[in-house]
């Protein structure tokens, strides 16, 4: 609503029922996951938002269902990297919109940047890829529609690699896997030029489960930069 509300119950109470009604057919959740995703404010809601997180939140846990925590979507204090844990001991499967807001929902391409490791790190070193949905959310970006695709994608891709490459070794339940890491520097030590070296880091890791957003990592995964 855009000014001051009345009545807050009432369209609660009518988004409750319809999402009942919604959610009432059965889906195979191999093809589909229903996920719920709440709202700190929007365009023509200012003052009063009927999803809020407490309501999602109180519904996803209710009704078992996944819930959607969109980094635009909350107040510019808060981070959803924060929150996955917290989230993760009441719902059954998260989905993520990770995208980077300016000032408010703009979804930005995602940069790798704090907010981006912290979320990469909280999946990784809790081994929630089986709970969690990372979905890339930069559909107002002003940049060209496949560089902010391929932009984006990388840099979700690139922390959630980093983070496989440095989980402590009180991580149990990563020890029982078959995960293993070679990383090495080949510096050039001939092509010096005034002062300067030219060198390559390449990192080979085979992991044999899902890395992020689906994509899996079957047998050797060859990465230089």
């Amino acid at each position: 609503m855009k000014d001051i509300t009345v009545d807050r119950l009432a369209p609660r109470q009518r988004l409750l029922a319809a999402l009942d009604e919604v959610i009432s057919e059965k889906l195979n959740p191999a093809h589909h996951i229903d996920a719920v995703e709440s709202k700190l404010f929007g365009i023509g809601a200012e003052s009063y938002t009927v999803g809020s997180n407490e309501f999602y939140m109180g519904y996803a846990t209710s009704r078992q269902t996944a819930l959607c925590l969109d980094a635009g979507h909350f107040h510019p204090t808060e981070v959803i990297s924060d929150k996955i844990s917290a989230a993760m001991l009441y719902v059954p499967q998260l989905l993520l919109h990770v995208s980077r807001p300016v000032r408010w929902d703009s979804d930005h391409v995602v940069l790798l940047d704090d907010e981006t490791q912290a979320i990469a790190s909280e999946i990784v070193r809790h081994d929630l890829f089986d709970r969690v949905h990372i979905g890339l959310d930069f559909f107002d970006a002003s940049i060209n529609r496949i560089a902010a695709w391929v932009i984006g994608t990388r840099n979700m891709k690139k922390p959630c690699c980093v983070r496989c490459w440095n989980l402590p070794p009180s991580c149990a339940s990563w020890k029982r896997r078959a995960i293993t890491l070679r990383v090495w520097h080949c510096w050039k030590s001939r092509n010096r030029c005034r002062g300067r070296r030219s060198g390559k880091c390449i990192a080979n890791v085979t992991i044999p489960q899902r890395v992020a957003n689906g994509w899996r990592a079957c047998g050797l995964m060859r990465k230089r930069f």
